[in-house]
């Protein structure tokens, strides 16, 4: 979570910070590295103000080594938003390293104390080739720029940082466990309401959660955690959308989904449900969401706290010693 990978995140949508900067005084300046920057300090009565030009020689910023937590959101040159940490529920942690290229993320890091809001505007081309070391996706142009909007909360030592870190990682669990327990309850009726609309019969229910009815019992072996089993899946949502089949997936050119039971190497619900299958079984596997996805948001074709249907062939089962 301190690595400099953490800057690259998935595309979500999500509104910008800084809404509350004083808009009388929205004035750009630029670096002589060529960092086209803003930066706001909050005032004694709570608003925000441009703080105007940052002297070269204004050593008040981060500094090479530290830690900077801040809500963080980016976007590309049509003003697209790409990332913003306030939808992930939590701020990003970044180390302030020596900068890759004239103009960097990292030199902005180094410009804000904390308390301070900045929006800062970075060639795309660099900041990809030399900071992420990645290919330019291609909803960036070449040659444009990325703006990014920051709200430093806090500057730290690494091993204060690590310390927040596991802190903010207990909160996050605890209450992922409570919206869960919630969630749970939730899909458990949506679940019996689609079990009774649809005439589903021989239902039955995992300890966890998840509801399974098998069409076609197996002869072979009962699969068990730490076999290795192969499955062909057809994966939909309850209206019936069908969102991926093993079948006719080019990447894995038709072939079932190979994987080591109970390993996590899956969703839970399909440790869960696989075990209670035999090899060769045709089965019908009811997904609550917190056995699934959860509340990630995982684009269009997988929105947050998704129920998933799941029909399924246990194809084989290799015993593993």
């Amino acid at each position: 979570m301190l690595s400099k990978t953490k800057f690259l995140l998935p595309v979500v949508a999500g509104a910008l910070l800084l809404q509350g900067c004083d808009k009388n005084k929205d004035q750009f300046y630029t670096t002589a590295d060529g960092l086209t920057y803003k930066i706001y300090e909050q005032t004694e009565d709570g608003e925000y103000e441009n703080k105007g030009e940052v002297a070269p020689a204004d050593s008040t910023g981060a500094k090479i080594g530290q830690v900077v937590t801040m809500q963080m959101s980016y976007q590309n040159a049509e003003d697209s938003v790409l990332f913003d940490s306030r939808t992930q529920k939590q701020p990003v942690m970044i180390p302030v390293m020596e900068p890759t290229f004239k103009g960097s993320l990292e030199q902005a890091l180094m410009m804000l104390s904390p308390g301070d809001s900045g929006v800062f505007k970075v060639n795309a081309d660099s900041l990809f080739a030399k900071t992420f070391a990645q290919p330019m996706p291609p909803f960036i142009k070449p040659g444009s720029q990325l703006t990014f909007f920051i709200k430093a909360e806090k500057v730290q030592s690494k091993e204060e940082a690590m310390v927040d870190q596991q802190k903010m990682m207990e909160q996050q669990m605890k209450d992922a466990q409570a919206h869960a327990a919630e969630q749970i309850k939730i899909d458990d009726q949506k679940i019996q309401e689609y079990i009774k609309e649809n005439n589903l019969e021989n239902v039955q229910k995992t300890e966890s959660g998840v509801y399974y009815v098998v069409q076609e019992p197996g002869k072979g072996p009962q699969a068990a955690t730490g076999d290795l089993v192969s499955v062909h899946y057809k994966l939909s949502f309850l209206d019936g959308k069908e969102v991926e089949n093993s079948r006719s997936n080019p990447m894995g050119n038709g072939e079932p989904f190979q994987f080591p039971l109970g390993q996590g190497r899956v969703i839970k619900g399909w440790d869960d449900a696989i075990q209670q299958l035999k090899e060769g079984s045709k089965a019908t596997l009811l997904v609550p969401s917190t056995l699934a996805y959860g509340e990630q948001d995982r684009g269009p074709d997988m929105p947050a706290n998704s129920i998933l249907r799941f029909d399924v062939e246990l194809v084989d089962v290799e015993k593993q010693q």
